[in-house]
């Protein structure tokens, strides 16, 4: 075995590297394969149950929430390891029993043929794999296994593998996370150990009693009959032979044979009873609380032994036909000590019970079975079960229920007209409790914190929008902060201008004016101002043809002597000139001389290869000549275009041009040699003409949009919705500013918001509207507003605010913004996909739900958008309706006659419109780069190398899975190579395209090859031709991002002298200044090479001609991949995008190729303080009826619950619970108007739970108890302070470590690490906080079992083994063993055998195994703060301390080194935990009259000292 010189040291490797709690699955859906180390996950659920059947069930309940989850993976058990379960025979045959049943009875690809990790056969698979990352626990039995697991990870690591840790896994509606360990260069060197393991002897007398066995049932049987039967008779046998070997002194003590054969009697017994008893009827056999004596436990532990080396010989022969199915359910414990139980206890008392005809038979069957197995022993027979009077059990205690009762269920009675519309008919069919019930008189009245004087609870506060920062305001008159406007306003049109260029507009409102002019009669103005633009074009195309006139000679020299130099500068006069006449004499010119160049150069080649780029550009120039100027081509041109084109070798295409014909053997050296539409596939695919539409649209300028960017726009002009997919740098946004024109033009005051999902983002489109629109405005009003959670400007009096959801969360759901929000005419949601992230998705939803007005919904990666238009379209329903009653109540109300503003209100649409472009501008090609014999190469990669049949089969060929003409004609090629037989070869359209007559190919051509031949492919695995598939997807030759930021970090003095040499970086630890001064560098080409994090995969403007993606990471996903790759090849710059992946082994990126990016399906979209902050808007709100709409939209349309009643069901009573809650705890009344602390709850939103446990600290006065100053002063000490960050560590900013880091030895440098717990009167109000909850969310579970799948619940999730049966009457026995009244109503079925009832549900820590797993919910959906939180073996998971260690020490590098935190990371934890202090420092002294109170002092303090603690950083 290895031996450890440091017994933590992997411990150390692990997590000084790269620990990190994540989303496992993240964005690879289908494709992405991961690995689950079988003993590994046995150990995660044996820890939590010791029955049999539950423990199956727990774990298959484990594997199938990976698989609803989209998750791909393989299930691995070493045969090595079973050498460490040699002490444990029953969890040896447990782990026999599990691999049979995954193999046997689900789909579930497991391998058990590897001998351990050292194994060639599994370096094998792991290079061929590739697995994504490998779950390992980190601990196991005893210290030898613990040893073997951590050998497992190391060695993982160090084959480029990442390591999950089973120990802290969480699930929740949508996602898995857990501790995901990255493979670092660092972990493929520590891996050198080897380890040597004991081979097991087979058992003899097992091998011979299963072929006697054979014999006896030739017909075959069932598993559980078979194991039985086996296993006490080889039993039996052993243990007589054990017997007679043993002298006097062994034999004192042990148990007699024939006690040995009474136990056997009752163990099948008991299997008959499985047969025949129902999974309900079992869940009632009552509660045994004794345990077998000792001298019973060695013939236990002899039986499972035998029982292992049983399972083992029938699975390895398959030639008995032998039933499996019960694999799951051999045995069941609990009913083996009632039956114990009864036989030496109550019938010795003379209760004698019948068993019952049937299982009579069946018990009679088995143990003469036994008795024949084991003819040479005589055991007696089967009746009666007890032959002699031995105990088995100790302790026989009474076997009685528990008398615990469950609380009862009754709702406190409420009023409000949004609980009745949203869930009425729900709480038609729910108890209430009575007006003089205990709980509805005592509801808290504020009675406790009211005695402390000049506290107002009450009292409102300010919100985040009044909070947040505001750097200047154009209504302001002071000079400094006028000239401070002025130099900001620069600064973002200078910004803008290097994203766009000078194209400033001055925007005239124009109220009555339609903005497309519909009038056709023209005035004399009119006339006379098109007779000047005449006379100007004329004028403006002279000078152009004297520019050519004077540039020609020189142009054609550079061809001459440089083809593609002087091909660029003749592209550059192209692009300016603007007649049409001089730019067809320009091209004439350019084919003459390349033309020219090209017979020149076959001239001197000779037999040599020509260089085919110049005939490139030859064909080119016949492309651009016939395509754009095809009305300006005489007889004389198409001579010429016809003899350029016969001289290439295309004769039949210069035919369909000119009768004219030159002899071949004249012109055969200057042939390329090669047909013309392979020609244009092969070298010419990036030259490609595309469908771009030549009439101008009269809304724009400067700018032709194509069909779908002229689809937008109408959509803009009929005031209608849209979501809009298209690639990333298709020209999605445009509609976006057309959009913000739009409603300039309309009036001064409509709004349009701009929604951006990072900061970042929002200065890059705030930079492009100052630089796209100028206007005239009243002074106060201002074209621009920003409003993030670090700073605000203009929010109120500006047209266009742009924004990030959370803050527009705040605007929409403040009281008193609501006459502002009535302003809003459009709403754009810019990278809307972030709907299905994993932070802030909710926010998203909220936001499309709340909105009145039309939105336009931007996004260049959803998989399902049809879905998405649908889920909207029943938005604006529900709006549309919504409105109409608003008016009809209006014009009945005096509320007609109230002044409004005079606001436009153009003619809305409720319509949602689906505008789907799924075509790049510019191709983009694949390169894998390696260094081979110290040789860097660049190989092409074929996207089609990606794909397996098995993908294509189940998933078809991805949608954006797009190749480039000349990877479609060697995907042509190879088809043909692959099957030269293939009979529509020489009949298919591909076939008809390469052998075609076509001068122009255009991109579109292309692109419909490619869709034929991908459709062929298809076709030959439907044919059964899989074999050639294979073949063909595996033939193709392999012909900057980077993730890791430790690699990309540099400090800020190194920027300028990277920039002086083109080089820049682009990180989060960056400050907005340094990376907008990265992005302009670059886009001005000053910097050619950037490298970055994933900063830059969420919208930024940066295109460039090739992306390089470097080393692996877990953040490298498909979406990330999208985004970074889709920024190569530049519209207008490249013709072409390159994407190259650098150290990222070939797996990772054929799965990034071909992944899917995940559908979006909505997260669980309520919290507390969600239902709080509604409640609140509702109440407070001027305009009530439209608060209430907004309120009753947020509840009614959550994207989870779409098209699905059950979930919808579940929300609701959510819903009610979570009322009930705030209700128990006096921030609502019975009217649902907020008191007591509500401000402060809904302020801290975004921390619950721990907004209301900190609530819950000030109400009971412990902050007033802890912050006592210095005698005699108002100054704290620093124990105090450090007590209190200790308090706010514990509530705020938590991050658990994994458990096995409380064992790590190294001696901390400056932390702690460890979080200390709370002070023993905080814990004991957490505690409190925490027993409410748990009440009140059982209750909940209880309420909402009735909606869960009872067919379901009676089958093993994943094999879906039917334990549903009728009930069983025939047996006095079996009714008294099963006559346990416990309740167990919202448990599931399977765990009932554990001894789970519905009172577990009132233990947060049992909630996740016994809670009905149809039902939909689990612990995770409750506002728990946990103490402490354990993993699946128990073990306490500690907080980080970083908050409490910096403010100790105020270093930077030592939350680094020691608190395992990234650099960037850490700051930006600190920076939050900072922002905690100053919002609740800002609320308390809003809250108290009083500003020498002790606590607002405190806080005060502490806010100013942490800020300066950080700012020195």
């Amino acid at each position: 075995m290895v031996d450890f010189s440091d017994k933590y040291l992997i411990t150390y490797i692990l997590f000084f590297f790269s620990c990190r709690h994540v989303s496992l699955l993240n964005d690879f859906v289908e494709s992405e394969l991961f690995v689950i180390d079988g003993d590994s996950l046995l150990l995660m659920w044996l820890y939590n149950d010791k029955e049999y059947l539950p423990f199956f069930y727990l774990v298959e309940r484990f594997l199938l929430d990976f698989t609803q989850k989209g998750g791909k993976y393989t299930i691995v058990f070493f045969k090595d390891a079973e050498q460490l379960y040699q002490n444990y025979p029953h969890i040896l045959f447990l782990r026999t029993t599990l691999i049979q049943h995954l193999k046997q009875n689900t789909d579930i690809d497991s391998h058990t043929e590897f001998f351990n990790c050292l194994s060639p056969e599994w370096q094998i698979f792991l290079k061929e794999s590739y697995p994504y990352f490998m779950i390992i626990s980190d601990t196991g039995l005893t210290s030898l296994q613990t040893d073997y697991l951590q050998i497992l990870i190391s060695h993982t690591l160090s084959k480029k593998i990442n390591v999950v840790l089973t120990s802290g896994q969480e699930s929740d509606t949508l996602r898995v996370h857990g501790y995901h360990v990255q493979s670092m260069y660092k972990h493929r060197t520590f891996f050198q150990q080897n380890v040597a393991w004991k081979k097991h002897r087979s058992c003899t007398i097992v091998r011979q009693t299963v072929l006697l066995l054979k014999r006896i049932w030739p017909e075959g049987s069932n598993i559980r009959q078979v194991l039985c039967v086996l296993t006490c008779a080889v039993g039996l046998k052993m243990y007589s032979r054990m017997l007679e070997n043993a002298n006097a002194s062994e034999k004192t003590g042990a148990l007699a044979l024939e006690d040995a054969a009474d136990l056997c009697r009752m163990q099948c017994l008991s299997v008959a009873f499985l047969f025949h008893l129902s999974l309900s009827q079992r869940a009632h056999i009552r509660t045994a609380h004794s345990h077998w004596t000792q001298q019973v436990l060695p013939f236990i532990n002899m039986q499972q032994q035998c029982a292992y080396f049983v399972l083992k010989q029938l699975t390895e022969k398959s030639d008995w036909k032998l039933n499996l199915t019960y694999l799951p359910d051999l045995r069941d414990t609990s009913l083996l000590k009632n039956l114990a139980y009864y036989y030496e206890t109550e019938y010795c008392t003379g209760l004698d019970l019948e068993l019952g005809k049937d299982l009579k038979t069946e018990y009679q069957y088995l143990w003469d079975t036994v008795t024949t197995l084991a003819a040479k022993c005589n055991f007696g027979d089967a009746f009666p079960v007890r032959h002699t009077s031995q105990p088995f059990l100790e302790e026989k205690h009474e076997v009685k229920d528990s008398k615990e009762e469950i609380p009862k269920i009754g709702l406190i009675p409420l009023k409000s007209d949004v609980i009745k519309d949203y869930a009425g008919a729900v709480l038609e069919d729910l108890p209430f409790l009575n007006s003089d019930d205990p709980a509805v008189i005592s509801l808290i009245k504020e009675k406790e914190f009211d005695e402390l004087r000049h506290w107002h609870s009450g009292k409102p506060l300010s919100d985040d929008y009044d909070r947040t920062p505001c750097n200047h305001d154009a209504k302001s008159k002071d000079p400094l902060e006028i000239r401070g406007i002025q130099k900001l306003q620069r600064f973002y049109r200078l910004y803008g201008r290097s994203l766009e260029g000078n194209i400033s507009k001055t925007v005239v409102t124009q109220t009555d004016v339609p903005l497309v002019p519909t009038s056709t009669n023209k005035s004399k103005a009119e006339i006379i101002a098109e007779e000047n633009q005449k006379r100007i074009k004329a004028k403006q195309e002279k000078k152009e043809q004297e520019q050519w006139e004077a540039l020609s000679m020189l142009i054609e020299k550079e061809i001459k002597k440089n083809v593609a130099f002087g091909i660029d500068r003749l592209e550059n006069f192209l692009k300016k000139c603007q007649s049409q006449s001089v730019k067809f004499a320009a091209e004439m010119a350019g084919l003459h001389v390349c033309f020219e160049v090209w017979k020149e150069h076959c001239g001197k080649q000779g037999e040599k290869s020509k260089d085919l780029s110049i005939a490139v550009q030859v064909m080119r120039r016949v492309h651009e000549l016939l395509e754009k100027y095809e009305d300006l081509l005489q007889k004389s041109h198409q001579q010429m275009l016809a003899k350029c084109l016969n001289y290439l070798g295309f004769e039949n295409l210069a035919c369909s041009l000119s009768s004219q014909v030159i002899l071949k053997n004249k012109i055969a050296k200057y042939a390329t040699e090669v047909g013309a539409s392979r020609f244009q596939l092969q070298y010419m695919g990036s030259f490609l003409f595309r469908d771009e539409r030549r009439d101008p649209d009269p809304r724009v300028h400067n700018f032709i949009p194509d069909s779908w960017q002229r689809e937008l726009l109408d959509v803009v002009d009929n005031n209608e919705s849209a979501v809009i997919v298209a690639p990333t740098s298709s020209g999605k946004t445009y509609a976006s500013y057309y959009c913000m024109e739009k409603v300039l033009k309309e009036s001064n005051e409509g709004v349009v918001v701009y929604v951006s999902p990072t900061k970042a983002l929002v200065n890059q489109v705030v930079a492009t509207i100052y630089n796209r629109f100028t206007k005239t405005l009243p002074h106060g009003i201002t074209i621009c507003g920003v409003f993030t959670r670090d700073y605000r400007h203009d929010v109120m009096n500006c047209q266009v605010l742009v924004t990030v959801p959370q803050c527009l969360e705040i605007l929409l759901l403040s009281p008193h913004c609501q006459k502002w929000v009535k302003r809003i005419r459009y709403v754009i949601f810019d990278e809307v996909h972030c709907l299905g992230g994993e932070i802030g998705a909710e926010v998203w939803e909220h936001l499309l739900v709340m909105i009145q007005c039309p939105f336009l919904a931007l996004s260049a990666t959803i998989s399902n958008p049809d879905y998405l238009t649908e889920w909207l379209q029943s938005v604006k329903r529900y709006w549309q309706e919504a409105e109409g009653r608003m008016k009809e109540e209006m014009s009945t109300s005096a509320m007609k006659h109230a002044r409004t503003p005079k606001l436009q209100n153009p003619k809305k649409s409720h319509r949602v419109r689906l505008v789907l472009h799924g075509e790049r501008y510019n191709d983009l090609e694949k390169y894998v780069c390696s260094v081979k014999d110290d040789d860097f190469v660049i190989e092409h990669y074929h996207p089609c190398a990606a794909l397996t049949v098995d993908h294509i089969e189940k998933y078809g060929i991805p949608s954006d899975l797009a190749l480039s003409p000349r990877e479609s004609l060697q995907l042509y090629d190879t088809m043909v190579k692959v099957w030269r037989k293939w009979p529509r070869a020489q009949v298919s359209v591909c076939h008809n395209f390469i052998s075609g007559n076509k001068i122009v190919i255009k991109k579109a051509d292309a692109r419909n090859y490619e869709h034929e031949l991908k459709k062929e492919l298809t076709n030959w695995i439907a044919r059964g031709q899989k074999d050639k598939v294979m073949k063909n997807l595996k033939t193709y030759p392999l012909v900057g991002c980077k993730y890791n930021i430790n690699a990309v970090k540099l400090h800020a003095s190194r920027q300028r002298l990277l920039a002086n040499r083109g080089i820049g970086y682009h990180h989060a630890s960056m400050t907005a200044k340094q990376k907008q001064f990265v992005e302009m560098l670059f886009r001005m080409g000053y910097i050619q090479v950037v490298t970055a994090t994933s900063t830059l995969a969420l919208g930024i403007n940066m295109p460039c001609k090739s992306v390089v993606f470097s080393e692996n990471s877990v953040y490298l996903d498909a979406l990330n991949y999208r985004q970074m790759s889709g920024r190569a090849g530049r519209r207008g710059q490249d013709l072409i995008g390159n994407v190259f992946f650098y150290d990222i082994p070939m797996p990772k990126v054929e799965k990034l190729i071909k992944s899917n990016v995940p559908e979006l399906k909505g997260n669980f979209p309520f919290s507390i303080s969600l239902v709080l902050r509604l409640m609140l808007l509702a109440a407070k709100a001027d305009d009530k009826e439209d608060a209430k709409a907004k309120v009753l939209s947020v509840l009614k349309h959550p994207l989870i619950s779409f098209k699905q009643q059950r979930r919808n069901k579940m929300l609701k009573i959510y819903f009610i619970f979570s009322v009930q809650f705030l209700l128990k705890e006096g921030y609502l009344d019975q009217e649902c108007n907020p008191m007591g602390f509500a401000g402060l709850v809904c302020h801290l939103h975004y921390h619950e739970p721990s907004n209301f446990v900190l609530v819950s600290f000030l109400v009971k006065g412990l902050f007033h108890k802890l912050c006592q100053p210095i005698k005699g002063s108002t100054v704290f000490s620093e124990s105090v302070m450090e007590e209190l960050v200790l308090v706010l560590a514990n509530l705020f900013g938590r991050i658990y470590l994994p458990a096995c880091t409380m064992k790590f030895r190294k001696k901390f440098c400056q932390s702690k690490v460890f979080l200390e717990d709370l002070p023993e009167d905080f814990a004991a109000a957490v505690d409190e906080y925490n027993s409410k909850v748990e009440k009140n969310f059982a209750c909940f579970l209880l309420t909402v079992a009735k909606l869960a799948d009872t067919e379901q619940e009676y089958k093993l999730p994943l094999s879906k083994i039917d334990f549903t049966q009728k009930e069983y009457g025939h047996s006095k026995l079996a009714s008294y063993l099963t006559s346990s009244t416990k309740s167990a109503t919202a448990v599931s079925p399977f765990m009932w055998l554990s001894g789970m009832t519905d009172q577990d549900l009132f233990a947060a820590e049992k909630v996740n195994r016994a809670v009905l797993r149809t039902a939909g919910v689990n612990i995770g959906n409750a506002p728990l703060l946990w103490r402490e939180k354990l993993d699946y073996q128990g073990r306490r998971m500690p907080l980080n301390a970083y908050a409490l260690d910096f403010y100790k020490h105020g270093s930077l590098v030592a939350l680094v080194k020691d608190n395992w935190l990234h650099e960037g990371d850490a700051y930006k934890l600190l920076k939050d935990f900072l922002l905690v202090i100053k919002s609740v420092r800002v609320s308390l002294g809003e809250l108290c009259d009083n500003p020498d109170d002790n606590v607002v002092l405190a806080f005060q303090q502490l806010s100013e000292s942490y800020e300066a603690k950080l700012y020195k950083v």
